[in-house]
């Protein structure tokens, strides 16, 4: 698994691309303390090229939202393929978190524009 990330005024982007499993999710829970380590708070999970996610995955994905939460920030998800979409909705996820259909929409909400 790889993790692009990039910054967009207050906003954290992060992009895994593969398999957010066992083997991934330690690197994801090594990206978020780092994020958090820098006060960043303020999360978008870009998951368009996520092909998969576990339950060390959503494990880590949990962690990273509440690690936001309780530093008066956010951790916000979009562009959700199929499968993901289907595990985080059985998992309860998609309660709990803010989910938009793609990166623009998600940005346009967490900065209160129009994503048009």
């Amino acid at each position: 698994m790889e993790i692009e990330e990039a910054k967009q005024g207050s906003l954290v982007i992060l992009s895994p691309i593969g398999r957010v499993d066992g083997v991934g999710a330690p690197d994801m829970e090594k990206r978020f303390a780092g994020i958090a380590e820098r006060g960043d708070f303020n999360v978008l999970m870009d998951c368009a090229r996520m092909e998969y996610i576990s339950s060390a995955g959503l494990r880590t994905v949990l962690i990273g939202a509440r690690n936001c939460q309780k530093n008066k920030g956010k951790l916000t998800l979009c562009a959700l393929q199929p499968e993901c979409r289907s595990v985080m909705e059985i998992s309860g996820f998609l309660n709990i978190l803010d989910v938009y259909e793609t990166r623009d929409e998600a940005i346009a909400a967490r900065s209160g524009t129009d994503p048009a």
